[in-house]
């Protein structure tokens, strides 16, 4: 893998995982067209450190907004975190229900099967794109219709969004925050307030999600790990991918609020169904 690999990935990533258009399924075609295995343990370990990279960008791009939001009183503070745990527990539940029901029952046949063999389908990412880039559409069109919405979120709009990330964990191309914002849109929740709850909902979930990643790649790879420069030399360029995600990050994320603010949600929908499309023939062209 080279400096330029490392660069365009980081970018692609980082724009694309804070912007709702699936950073996953980005990631996986630019790897494929570059020619790398998305399945290797440098690849792996990559895509790990480019999450904590994005996830660095939300939480210095949203702490001022956030400390307004959530840290403005004590009453305040216990009713977020009553909320993010709400919405989280509500994506713990569907989440691992989907899991369980697709190692059991979809990938049954296959030994040691888990969700992430579902990772690499480009159909499965090409409809995923196409489902979210129509919830986007809707949400964005029902929006633009009542430009008023400005309701509170409370407890069941909260596990409503958690329900629906629960959702996209499984499904590589069904965007998280373009189904969490597009819920509370649809819910009637504040364009501002939904957009720093489903960043908050993504800083708690990160973590979880990094330890299982890395936990699985010291798994696969125990006997090279044993070398300690061949932990090194893996970490390097991950090092630099999370640097580099975290800058085109924050750069997405102005990018998100100034679109959103302005009525142009429906915008990355239409993005998501031309991508479904060029996933589908890139996939059909043999890629």
């Amino acid at each position: 893998m080279t400096l330029l690999n490392i660069l365009v990935l980081a970018l692609v990533q980082g724009a694309a995982e804070l912007l709702p258009v699936s950073s996953s399924a980005h990631v996986i075609i630019a790897e494929r067209l570059m020619g790398l295995d998305p399945t290797s343990p440098e690849m792996t370990l990559l895509l790990v450190m480019l999450h904590t990279g994005t996830m660095f960008a939300v939480i210095i791009f949203f702490w001022k907004s956030w400390k307004d939001s959530f840290f403005s009183s004590r009453r305040t503070f216990w009713v977020s975190v009553k909320l993010i745990m709400g919405a989280t527990l509500g994506t713990g539940v569907i989440g691992l229900l989907l899991k369980s029901l697709i190692e059991r029952f979809i990938l049954g046949n296959v030994p040691h099967a888990e969700i992430e063999l579902l990772f690499g389908n480009l159909t499965l990412i090409s409809a995923a794109l196409a489902a979210v880039g129509v919830l986007i559409i809707f949400a964005g069109w029902k929006s633009r219709l009542s430009p008023s919405g400005n309701g509170p979120l409370d407890i069941n709009g909260a596990l409503w969004i958690g329900a629906v990330q629960g959702l996209c964990l499984p499904f590589r191309g069904f965007s998280r925050s373009g189904a969490t914002i597009s819920t509370g849109l649809l819910l009637g929740i504040a364009k501002a307030k939904v957009e720093e709850f489903s960043f908050a909902l993504a800083v708690v979930l990160t973590p979880p999600i990094i330890i299982r990643e890395v936990l699985r790649l010291l798994k696969a790879q125990h006997a090279s790990v044993q070398d300690m420069t061949s932990v090194a030399g893996l970490f390097y360029p991950s090092l630099l991918g999370m640097a580099l995600s975290f800058i085109s990050g924050m750069l997405a994320l102005r990018w998100l609020s100034n679109w959103l603010e302005r009525g142009r949600w429906h915008l990355f929908g239409i993005y998501c169904l031309c991508a479904s499309v060029a996933v589908f023939l890139l996939h059909k062209n043999g890629l």
